[in-house]
């Protein structure tokens, strides 16, 4: 019997292309797979649509900039000056479900997995008698934190934002400080309740992690918090081939741009080019800017440079030192050449499972969200990491304050090097990238899940066609 599933991302690129992901993973199992986004959107997922075979399909739905108070045709996360999710984009996203729910209407799907953003399609679920599946674009460890700071208050008691405290009940011991916490833990609203809500009515959860990344914070989640959950990661491995590599994540297929930096590569020692992104939304002032270039030029290691940033602040860097990219890069593609021996980011999610799954070590430079939660899941317990040393979760670059090119060139000299503490660090990279494959291959712990999640799915199914009967 077919199952068929609606993805609903959030419209941000972080969200939709791991849901890409996913979908093509579910479609490649024979599941009916349709991606649902509006139409602005649809140009950034149709390229890998179109070359992923009969079961994975899109449908879009109208997006409501003007009524909900944005610029005509902003419909996407990226088109902020600063990506924060603000009042008129929530309420954007929540035009969307009369739209949806007439996409139910036509299509009488089994399923629906949604980003947690998405509250009211728990609703939608349940009026259509089917599942609702909350993706959480974040690990086990940065849920669980979330969690209980938001439960204990711990960051409360503490004299000053910048004094650490200790994470309570959790495996490994974790010291942050209020200046590292998101928003919505140090000042939640109505709207993380709202989506925590929602998700208790769901049926439960998917999530881009694997096993044994996180082990002891899965079994955490399951005994603590009681909560139905499927591990289906690291998606990004689903991109295997070249054109999917060198695709992922722009608007249409740019060779030249892949080309170009394949052919850098190609003339690095193996292990001895360091990649630097910050993702879709990663943006900093020129100050910040020229301490990078003056940092990673001074560390005497090559390096791929991405910017997001306007081209009057990006600095000039010595070409056979750096190469520097104005704004979409195949980071996929670049971070699984052979060439490439570490990852400088900003610690979003899809950017640190890539980087796991490449099995290269990494300097962590988170900015905003739960960057700082992440960061302390690759160094802290992964142990394949070094701290840029930012202190400050802050959306607005002006903010955060500046780390120097001195502490760069440290950090990037400690990652690179070749003495003993760099080598182990490097080993385990390797290791956990090893264990990355194996998760998602033929029996493999998110392919087995995957497994169960369809033909618990198919079961359902069964059981309500006998119901309606």
């Amino acid at each position: 019997m077919e199952v068929h599933i609606f993805f609903l991302p959030l419209l941000a690129p972080g969200h939709m292309l791991p849901m890409l992901d996913m979908a093509r993973l579910f479609a490649d199992r024979g599941v009916r797979a349709t991606m649902v986004t509006t139409p602005a959107n649809a140009t950034l997922l149709l390229p890998t649509i179109d070359r992923s075979g009969p079961n994975l399909n899109l449908l879009t739905i109208p997006f409501s900039s003007a009524v909900a108070g944005l610029p005509d045709g902003v419909e996407n996360l990226t088109a902020f000056p600063i990506p924060d999710v603000t009042p008129a984009f929530i309420k954007a996203l929540d035009l969307l479900e009369p739209p949806f729910r007439r996409l139910l209407d036509d299509h009488h799907p089994d399923c629906i997995i949604s980003d947690i953003a998405y509250t009211w399609s728990s609703d939608i679920a349940a009026d259509f008698g089917i599942p609702r599946l909350v993706f959480q674009g974040m690990g086990f460890l940065s849920l669980i934190i979330t969690g209980v700071l938001s439960n204990f208050k711990t960051h409360e008691a503490v004299a000053g934002d910048d004094e650490p405290f200790v994470v309570p009940m959790i495996p490994h011991e974790i010291k942050l400080t209020r200046s590292q916490l998101p928003t919505y833990v140090s000042n939640p609203d109505g709207n993380i309740e709202k989506m925590a809500e929602a998700q208790r009515r769901s049926y439960g959860m998917v999530m881009n992690s694997f096993y044994e990344l996180e082990a002891e914070y899965v079994e955490f989640l399951k005994s603590a918090w009681r909560t139905r959950v499927w591990l289906v990661g690291p998606v990004s491995l689903r991109n295997q081939d070249l054109l999917d590599q060198a695709a992922r994540g722009s608007e249409a297929p740019a060779p030249t741009v892949s080309d170009h930096c394949l052919n850098w590569l190609d003339s690095k020692e193996p292990g001895s080019v360091l990649y630097v992104c910050f993702g879709s939304m990663g943006r900093f002032t020129s100050t910040q800017l020229h301490e990078m270039a003056s940092g990673l030029q001074a560390s005497g290691h090559p390096f791929i440079w991405v910017v997001k940033s306007s081209g009057e602040s990006t600095p000039t860097v010595d070409g056979e030192k750096g190469l520097v990219i104005n704004g979409w890069a195949p980071q996929v593609l670049i971070l699984s050449h052979p060439a490439v021996g570490g990852f400088m980011t900003h610690c979003g999610w899809n950017s640190s499972m890539e980087g796991v799954t490449a099995g290269v070590p990494m300097i962590t430079w988170p900015l905003f969200a739960e960057q700082f939660f992440n960061e302390k899941l690759i160094v802290d317990v992964l142990r394949i990491g070094v701290s840029a040393g930012l202190k400050r979760s802050c959306m607005e670059a002006e903010e955060r304050g500046v780390v120097g090119g001195e502490e760069i060139e440290m950090a990037v000299k400690r990652l690179m090097g070749g003495d003993e503490e760099a080598m182990e660090r490097k080993k385990r990279a390797k290791e956990m990238a090893e264990k990355a494959k194996m998760a998602v291959s033929e029996g493999g712990s998110s392919y087995r899940d995957i497994s169960a999640l369809i033909e618990e799915l198919v079961e359902f199914k069964k059981n309500k066609a006998e119901e309606n009967k």
